[in-house]
């Protein structure tokens, strides 16, 4: 009798002490008005370019917010290459419990037409949490550049000299933007990419490269700044960031938009609770007014998906663009 006293007063002290812990998490939860959800170890999100772009900017903002929010260290890693495919393949192949993300953008859906021989299947490999917004690429000269507008860079390329322009890396969104508007506008243009937005603005800037089609967001620091002019968009509509740049198609190019997403991707075995909670929490950081000016200040146009939302939109990205490139004969090895 006494040992089975015992064994009940363990069971009852596990008890009050589960009660107990019950409690404190509803009233940290109540606290903090955040789900009551915990990783097993800081969330790492890896951002699959270089630093100073666009996506790493973005990257960095959301990543400070979500660790105020749900009060847990949130690190941000760059492994740029590939067009982000370096960084992808290390996401799909790490642990699926929340802890491990990435941040990708457009370019996520343009390499599987690109990129014949991928070692990870962008469809299957991973799941859709949340879309930040799609933000306009811009074209953009040195400070001291002949070419101030659209039709002056074309009056400057021909198939014996071709015009080169610098863009974030291969099957990038501007890289397509580029490929797209030489098709549009029959005039020759020759790709030079570099590992990111933000060396293809500076070597813009630098003179190395006479024309560059990289994101708003990157190339405003040094619109602002004296070093770089821009002369057209590549959105359907100008943005408030860049009011007074007129886009492609107002220059000309009939119908021209070619705009960039910036998501939060997960391992697809990610458990729906962790996608969902995750989505919930950027959607409220995205509900704040002062992070919504900031971003729109760098040029995005916020959207506000859910998880099926978002790989309905990447999945249909990834048929268009595969007949883009096959339309262009976009190859890369």
């Amino acid at each position: 009798m006494k040992m089975v006293f015992k064994r009940r007063s363990n069971w009852a002290v596990a008890l009050a002490v589960a009660v107990l812990a019950t409690a404190a998490a509803g009233l940290w939860q109540a606290r903090t008005g955040t789900a009551a959800m915990r990783f097993e170890k800081p969330i790492t999100i890896v951002v699959t370019f270089p630093p100073g772009g666009g996506t790493d900017l973005l990257a960095r903002k959301l990543g400070a917010a979500l660790q105020e929010r749900i009060g847990q260290t949130v690190v941000v890693e760059n492994r740029p290459g590939a067009s982000g495919n370096i960084g992808a393949r290390e996401v799909a192949q790490a642990k699926a419990d929340g802890s491990t993300l990435l941040m990708a953008n457009s370019s996520f859906a343009i390499n599987p037409g690109v990129y014949p021989h991928l070692d990870f299947d962008p469809r299957k490999d991973f799941k859709a949490i949340f879309n930040a917004g799609t933000i306009a690429s811009v074209l953009v000269v040195p400070l001291h550049s002949s070419i101030h507008s659209l039709a002056d860079a074309l009056a400057q390329t021909s198939v014996a000299q071709p015009l080169a322009f610098a863009s974030c890396g291969n099957g990038t969104p501007q890289h397509m933007a580029g490929e797209m508007l030489a098709q549009a506008t029959h005039r020759p243009l020759q790709h030079i990419p570099f590992k990111g937005c933000g060396l293809a603005v500076t070597a813009v800037a630098a003179e190395q490269v006479p024309l560059g089609v990289v994101t708003a967001s990157s190339a405003a620091p040094l619109i602002e700044a004296g070093r770089v002019r821009a002369i057209a968009i590549t959105a359907p509509q100008r943005v408030a960031q860049l009011a007074e740049v007129p886009t492609v198609a107002e220059q000309g190019v009939k119908a021209f938009a070619v705009e960039q997403w910036h998501g939060l991707l997960a391992p697809a075995a990610t458990p729906d609770a962790v996608v969902a909670h995750l989505n919930e929490v950027l959607g409220q950081i995205l509900s704040d007014p002062v992070m919504q000016q900031a971003l729109m200040q760098q040029g995005y146009t916020l959207l506000k998906q859910t998880p099926v939302q978002f790989a309905q939109q990447i999945e249909a990205d990834m048929d268009r663009y595969a007949v883009v490139a096959q339309s262009l004969g976009l190859k890369v090895d």
